[in-house]
């Protein structure tokens, strides 16, 4: 035996590594990100900024600075706790680790964000997941059945939910909340796409806390994400938290950009109109059936056994989006989609209709 194999963890030698695929010339539609830059003058001031930066020296250990002005930006209550993350990945470790005691669950619907049941893994707790209902709203009942067998330390519960890109009613999501022992994290990735806001569930709740990440409004090269809630819990993650985990440039540069936070509002408004034409357009396309989103991205079911075969022509033209197939029993033949600009938008459906076209022909 080698001793990779005899040392490492055999739950990890089983894992597949997240995989990100190469999207070198591509029109890149899968994951997620805002399409659109900043303005050329913005540019300009940001890199004259980024030359004054002492490098040589460590960032600010709390980033005090950045975590101010997220409190103006997104009217966060000073009685609650901000920690940040490289990513909500980190974050999402962070919280695993420090209730990883022998025997203890984490559990979410699915299907789901890949990331929690990964690092479950990681971390070496139990992994629970509850299927969503074939509309892929949440099963309350099996959800509140799920909690009372397994006790889970962790719940997650994204709004909306990545793939699917809805939301759940508020009325399960305190049903769950009020049914957990344990901790419940609501993941508002996509909170810059909808009108949801659940910070007031942190007045309600003194287990419940709050996960955002700037990612999805134009920061994804920043990595940066976010939680929010009472000291006590974030001071728990803190002592975990490795020093200097937010590097000066990404301070730097978030610090500018929520400074300068009405251009991005601008860009999430306009992707918000763009979602709503894109939805409009790929309707239109025969045999595609298209999920209702407030998110920045699109789910989208192919003919059956379709789903490969599209993704496979859209890839043959330069475009990249998510093929979902086989990931989850109730993603069968199902693509997620992006929601680029207007002219990328266009360029997908063209795209698409041609490959429809194609299919029903033959």
């Amino acid at each position: 035996m080698s001793r990779v194999k005899k040392l490492i963890r055999q739950e990890i030698q089983d894992l597949s590594a997240y995989p990100v695929p190469n999207s070198e010339g591509m029109l890149k539609l899968d994951a997620m990100e805002n399409p659109y830059t900043w303005p050329a003058i913005a540019k300009e001031t940001w890199a004259e900024m980024l030359k004054t930066l002492p490098i040589n020296r460590y960032p600010d250990p709390q980033a005090q600075h950045v975590k101010d002005e997220m409190r103006k930006v997104m009217g966060i209550s000073d009685d609650y706790d901000i920690l940040l993350g490289n990513g909500s990945d980190e974050i999402i470790q962070l919280l695993a680790m420090a209730l990883a005691k022998p025997g203890a669950t984490i559990l979410a619907p699915e299907p789901g964000f890949v990331m929690y049941k990964m690092i479950a893994t990681f971390c070496g707790l139990n992994y629970i997941g509850v299927p969503l209902t074939a509309d892929f709203e949440l099963d309350e009942v099996a959800m509140l059945t799920a909690i009372n067998e397994h006790q889970p330390e962790l719940i997650f519960l994204a709004q909306p939910n990545n793939p699917t890109g809805n939301l759940w009613s508020a009325t399960s999501i305190k049903s769950i909340i009020e049914a957990s022992e344990g901790l419940v994290v609501i993941d508002e990735a996509y909170t810059a796409f909808t009108d949801a806001d659940h910070l007031e569930l942190l007045n309600e709740y003194e287990h419940v806390l709050i996960m955002r990440t700037l990612s999805k409004v134009g920061l994804a090269g920043l990595r940066l994400g976010m939680i929010v809630g009472r000291r006590e819990w974030l001071d728990e993650l803190e002592k975990i938290r490795l020093p200097y985990n937010i590097n000066i440039l990404t301070q730097a540069s978030t610090l500018f950009a929520l400074e300068h936070y009405d251009m991005l509002l601008v860009q999430t408004e306009q992707l918000r109109v763009d979602r709503l034409v894109l939805m409009n357009d790929l309707v239109a396309i025969k045999g595609l059936q298209v999920f209702p989103s407030e998110a920045n991205f699109v789910l989208v079911r192919a003919p059956q056994g379709m789903a490969r075969n599209w993704f496979e022509g859209l890839k043959s033209k330069n475009i990249l989006i998510k093929c979902l197939d086989g990931g989850h029993d109730l993603l069968k033949d199902c693509l997620r989609i992006t929601v680029g600009t207007s002219e990328q938008n266009s360029l997908l459906v063209s795209a698409l209709k041609e490959i429809a076209t194609s299919e029903t022909l033959h």
